[in-house]
């Protein structure tokens, strides 16, 4: 096995290393680069866009010929732990959720001429995007259970009513991907609609409150009644919400673990530059073996997650849906996270729980990754399900299609 990355691939992931440490960690310390949901500012955010893609550093995911660098999952993974060692960083170099998961989607299924229409402004830079799925009293974890009805009107559109919740980043989308149930058939009865922010017939009720710092558009509150859309802004076919899901979601919460596992890694490069400084009972703290144990099980928790989520992005490449090796990295990583910024904190005491550094910032933005495109209780329930099914071949080798 060769664990060692391309040269070309590794020479991107320098330039992003190089990007984030020069142009962007600098800036957290600087209380005007935050808005008031503590993400970087809009001006500011556009200054450092217009320098990523100066650079050939924006949209690693999108195809060349859209205006991204066309990287594999491979790359990618790299390139998104380098720039989460930010916590601005994957925004800026146009690597962030929702919009990656939706450009991924929108280019692997969007006809054409959705391509033109509802794509191509996304990996512009030019509107945001957000995923429509989990409802107050429906789907979350199972998007079979959705309530939200799209029903036929005349030959050419569907309307629809019901409502949405925890929809990230809402407030500032203009391009929708919303699903909807259009019949009661469990694998058939969701459809995907595509939706802008100005067609009338559904509204924001609320920007909903939450523990962590938030994305641009927060996460909110929808409502739809009477919303129209055209059979032309259907995502698939009818009926194929459900696989239009599962596309979407696989690599998206794979991502995820490439972004955290960065994140992971800054907190304890942080904790390190104290704890190699700080003296306490006649030595440094990094001396005592009790700090020692906690940052190596730390680190080691980080890389495992890391090699879960490098395997799991390479079986995306070779053409598996990897579903049991994104939940086993999904499960992993999320706590990997937590465990490294819970430490970071704890060794830098309470230098770490206030706001001199991002720690804290990151402790609370770190409790979301055991619920978010999955609760870790789901993904482990997953994976019994496949040691049910596969039983000896759970731990089989080699690139599998499952």
């Amino acid at each position: 096995m060769d664990f060692s990355l391309p040269p070309e691939t590794d020479a991107i992931r320098q330039r992003v290393r190089d990007f984030v440490e020069t142009r962007i960690i600098p800036l957290e310390a600087d209380a005007a680069s935050y808005d008031e949901h503590e993400n970087i500012t809009r001006p500011l955010l556009e200054k450092l866009r217009a320098e990523a893609k100066a650079e050939g550093l924006w949209a690693l995911n999108m195809p060349k010929a859209r205006g991204g660098q066309g990287m594999n999952m491979v790359g990618i993974a790299a390139c998104y732990e380098e720039m989460n060692r930010s916590i601005f960083g994957p925004v800026v170099f146009h690597g962030a959720a929702p919009d990656d998961g939706n450009m991924r989607l929108l280019n692997m299924v969007g006809t054409e001429a959705q391509k033109e229409r509802w794509l191509q402004p996304i990996i512009d830079g030019k509107v945001q995007s957000s995923f429509v799925m989990t409802e107050p009293d429906g789907c979350g974890s199972d998007p079979s259970m959705t309530y939200t009805k799209a029903e036929r009107r005349g030959n050419d559109r569907w309307v629809i009513t019901g409502r949405k919740h925890y929809i990230t980043g809402a407030a500032e989308a203009k391009h929708f991907i919303l699903m909807a149930r259009t019949s009661d058939d469990d694998r058939t009865g969701l459809t995907a609609f595509l939706f802008h922010a100005d067609q009338p017939g559904w509204k924001i009720l609320r920007r909903i409150p939450i523990m962590g710092p938030e994305e641009h558009g927060g996460h909110c509150e929808l409502e739809f009644d009477g919303l129209e859309v055209a059979d032309e802004n259907v995502l698939m076919q009818v009926g194929d919400g459900l696989r239009a899901t599962q596309i979407r979601l696989g690599p998206a919460r794979l991502t995820h673990c490439m972004r955290w596992t960065g994140l992971g890694r800054r907190a304890l490069e942080i904790a390190m530059a104290r704890v190699e400084v700080r003296k306490a009972f006649g030595s440094t703290l990094i001396e005592k073996e009790s700090v020692q144990q906690m940052i190596g099980q730390a680190a080691m928790e980080l890389d495992i997650g890391r090699l879960l989520t490098m395997r799991a992005a390479w079986l995306l490449d070779q053409g598996s849906l990897a579903r049991k090796e994104i939940s086993m990295a999904k499960v992993v990583v999320a706590d990997a996270l937590h465990k490294a910024v819970d430490t970071s904190l704890q060794l830098l005491g309470a230098r770490g729980y206030s706001k001199d550094t991002p720690v804290e910032w990151m402790y609370r933005y770190a409790r979301q990754a055991r619920l978010v495109d999955g609760a870790s209780e789901v993904h482990r329930m997953v994976l019994t399900n496949f040691l049910r099914r596969q039983g000896k071949e759970f731990f089989g080798w080699g690139a599998t299609r499952g």
